[in-house]
């Protein structure tokens, strides 16, 4: 498979939640190679790493990725429609973006409706984004990065406000609409289940690189203890 992107001997920087400003840990990474196809689970506890293995892989792949951060980051006085549409910007003219501010074209509208439907907001369209609840602003920037229509998906937990249910069938329609995924979560049983290789972060170190048919019960304990 192509190799998308290969870090090496990296010590990737990102600040302390309980530290100072001025204070900052690393993430050191040995070897990691990402290959064009692999949908790739990143698990850890919090603050081993993982969204700043995210942001370093973003900036590697800048212009190929659709990104979905932890924090939904939707605009809450303009309503669902805009916050969708604002992932496709860079694809139209500033006239066209305008356009759809004021008056959005009946296109546009079918193509957001379409996304919107299977994620369960697409009768919350023409709502502000700021009344909603925090699972379904979470769902509305998912719907915002499938609107990016990037062959690669960086996600971190972009499932985490949802129930199991509904976490697992979105994150189902996340992958089959990606060539290739690299998404952070905190539930192994999910990853496991999804995903065909995962990327273990534990005390700001890789702690296994496996497929996901390799890794057992043992692992998973280790990770978390």
């Amino acid at each position: 498979m192509t190799i998308l992107v290969e870090l090496s001997q990296c010590r990737l920087t990102y600040p302390s939640d309980t530290m100072g400003e001025a204070d900052w840990l690393a993430l050191e990474v040995d070897h990691l190679t990402v290959r064009a196809g692999e949908r790739i689970a990143l698990l850890g506890k919090s603050g081993a790493g993982k969204s700043t293995l995210l942001r370093r892989l973003r900036r590697e792949l800048a212009g190929q990725t659709s990104w979905c951060p932890q924090e939904p980051g939707l605009v809450p006085q303009l309503k669902v429609f805009h916050n969708i549409f604002s992932g496709a910007l860079d694809r139209h003219s500033a006239l066209v973006n305008l356009r759809n501010l004021l008056l959005p074209s009946r296109r546009h509208q079918t193509e957001i409706a379409r996304l919107a439907e299977p994620l369960g907001i697409a009768d919350l369209l023409w709502s502000k984004a700021g009344e909603l609840s925090g699972g379904q602003q979470q769902r509305v920037a998912l719907a915002r990065a499938l609107y990016q229509h990037k062959p690669l998906l960086l996600a971190d937990e972009p499932v985490s406000a949802l129930d199991r249910i509904q976490g697992e069938a979105i994150l189902r329609q996340l992958l089959q609409r990606h060539t290739t995924s690299i998404i952070a979560l905190h539930n192994a049983p999910l990853a496991l289940n999804l995903c065909d290789r995962v990327i273990a972060l534990r005390d700001r170190r890789v702690l296994f690189d496996l497929p996901t048919s390799e890794v057992h019960p043992d692992n998973i304990q280790r990770l978390y203890q």
